[in-house]
């Protein structure tokens, strides 16, 4: 099976598990993504796919925020073969020893400013970082994992998302944000 017959396969399995939960034209909708988390068969194919996008950049380690970034974050690093580094929302660092990289993300999806960070000595100057989340609507967790990927001295590869939502395409250049699914093809 060819590389885009394989990526095809997987588009045409995320919107088959995906919903829309609500009227889409009533405030309250929400995406409901719950349904790939059910099936084992496209689990295996995420990582991969997610992967592909970016392997010709040849990261060394993947960077992916709570809580779904998690999720995904680790199936990519294991079909990439590196390590696999969360980054946490909100989190103190739990004594002086515990030195971490934190910055605070420009309003999200739903207006909130949260602060995002990882521990300091899990990302090097020497690293080569793949952002990985399921869906990137504003950019800000992406981009502030940008600014920490910076802060470490690493170089910033891009972002691997599963739905692109990003209404400027100004952001996804700057983010190099790579998806395997456009919002409107859901």
């Amino acid at each position: 099976m060819t590389a885009d017959v394989a990526r095809e396969e997987v588009k045409s399995e995320l919107r088959s598990a995906f919903r829309w939960r609500g009227d889409r034209t009533d405030r309250h909708s929400y995406a409901d993504v719950t349904g790939w988390w059910r099936r084992p068969d496209l689990l295996a194919k995420l990582g991969p796919a997610l992967g592909r996008l970016f392997a010709d950049r040849e990261p060394t380690v993947v960077l992916g925020p709570e809580s779904r970034g998690c999720l995904l974050g680790p199936l990519v690093a294991l079909h990439l073969h590196v390590g696999f580094v969360e980054v946490r929302k909100n989190r103190a660092a739990s004594g002086d020893s515990d030195a971490w990289l934190r910055r605070t993300t420009p309003p999200d999806y739903q207006d909130r400013h949260l602060s995002l960070g990882f521990r300091k000595h899990l990302i090097t100057g020497a690293d080569r970082v793949l952002f990985v989340d399921d869906w990137i609507e504003t950019g800000g967790q992406a981009h502030s994992a940008h600014l920490l990927t910076q802060e470490a001295e690493a170089t910033w590869l891009g972002a691997a998302v599963v739905v692109d939502a990003l209404p400027s395409s100004r952001v996804r250049r700057e983010l190099d944000v790579r998806s395997l699914l456009h919002v409107r093809e859901l």
